[in-house]
């Protein structure tokens, strides 16, 4: 049962950020977290697992077919994402669990506040 769980958490993931471009960080990881009781650590590097394969091309292909998609930017993006990753998680491993947490929802709070009250 807990494998159909991961599955429908994946599809859902998956919809949402062909919807609206979020995906791993936004959805995976609290409820990695919050219901199936990862660390925060884990959940970063579970979700992470999620992104090697090429999650997105699909959606990707239908928003470039479009007209909605710079590869260029996007390949760009991807290269600096490439070595990001690499020292994020360098820096990510020695932190405590709750501090991440806090660091994590902080961020996206920040964002949301952006998000809602932006031009």
């Amino acid at each position: 049962m807990q494998i159909l769980s991961y599955i429908i958490l994946g599809l859902t993931a998956g919809v949402l950020s062909g919807f609206m471009g979020i995906g791993g960080g936004v959805i995976i990881i609290p409820i990695l977290v919050y219901v199936f009781g990862l660390t925060q650590i884990q959940a970063q590097g579970t979700s992470l697992a999620a992104l090697l394969p090429p999650i997105g091309l699909l959606a990707f292909l239908r928003y470039y077919y479009s007209g909605n998609a710079d590869l260029k930017v996007g390949l760009l993006i991807a290269a600096g994402f490439f070595f990001g990753g690499l020292l994020g998680a360098i820096f990510a491993q020695p932190v405590p669990d709750v501090l991440l947490k806090r660091i994590f929802g902080i961020f996206l709070l920040i964002i949301a506040v952006r998000m809602c009250i932006g031009k």
